[in-house]
């Protein structure tokens, strides 16, 4: 596991940075964030992503099925929080009416930020969003493609040698699984991150099959979050490759997706 996976303060900042620097820009070039727009943010975290959008003077609600990161969440955001310009809720998305934890009002911007890669069904999810954004709404995605030398989320294992390692994520599940039970690492937590993994070509096929379309997309060879991480400067996937489905899996570490309804 990396330092900086350990040092809370420092994880959050990162992503506060990544979020204002290419998270906001991205959406901005196809919809303009304002103040008084509401924010549902799945996954949130300790309130990093979300953080810059609060500061911009919109409005957010954060999901977070893990109660820790929202008592740190509440840490980090204390002056938000206090302000009542950020609610948070403890609950599984599916859950019925939880639509009434943030009085039934629809939203203008859904965030998932390295989060649809730990879903199981992931169609099911992209239809259900539907029913929380507005007409005009928007969501965004950013995620690792699976294939990508790290999208095993091997970066996050104990052993310090498994941890830097690329590629044999992509292993049969038995010998995987092997390994994982050799090196005593958490077999069940990354497994489940095996059988989760998704593709560009699936996720563009799942926002078609769910009445969206795809409004803004950008592919990156070095993953903007790389540059407070390792100091590396971001790139943008070169469009040649970007352009060949599945090989370009192997070869880009993060994509950035915008997408809306498609009206009928």
């Amino acid at each position: 596991m990396f330092e900086f996976h350990k040092d809370l303060t420092r994880y959050f900042e990162m992503n506060v940075s990544n979020s204002q620097e290419f998270i906001v820009p991205f959406i901005n070039a196809v919809k303009p964030l304002q103040k008084g727009m509401r924010v549902l943010d799945i996954g949130c975290g300790e309130g990093g992503v979300v953080k810059p959008l609060l500061d911009m003077g919109l409005t957010a609600v954060g999901v977070e099925l893990n109660p820790d990161r929202i008592r740190d969440a509440r840490v980090f955001l204390a002056d938000h929080v206090q302000q009542n310009h950020i609610s948070f809720v403890s609950k599984d998305i599916y859950t019925q009416g939880i639509e009434n934890e943030w009085g039934g009002e629809k939203f203008d911007l859904i965030i998932l930020k390295d989060v649809i890669e730990h879903i199981f069904d992931q169609q099911k999810l992209i239809a259900h969003l539907q029913n929380f954004l507005k007409g005009d709404g928007v969501i965004f995605f950013g995620f690792p493609p699976w294939q990508m030398p790290y999208g095993g989320h091997q970066q996050l294992l104990q052993n310090k040698y498994l941890s830097k390692i690329p590629y044999y994520h992509l292993l049969p599940m038995p010998l995987y699984r092997g390994i994982m039970k050799a090196a005593k690492e958490d077999v069940v937590n990354m497994t489940d991150i095996k059988q989760t993994g998704i593709s560009i070509e699936r996720f563009e096929k799942i926002v078609n099959n769910t009445g969206f379309k795809i409004l803004n997309k950008k592919h990156y060879l070095l993953n903007p979050i790389y540059r407070y991480k390792f100091g590396w400067r971001p790139k943008e996937q070169f469009a040649l490759l970007a352009g060949i489905p599945w090989v370009r899996n192997f070869f880009t570490t993060c994509v950035y997706y915008l997408i809306g309804k498609n009206p009928q």
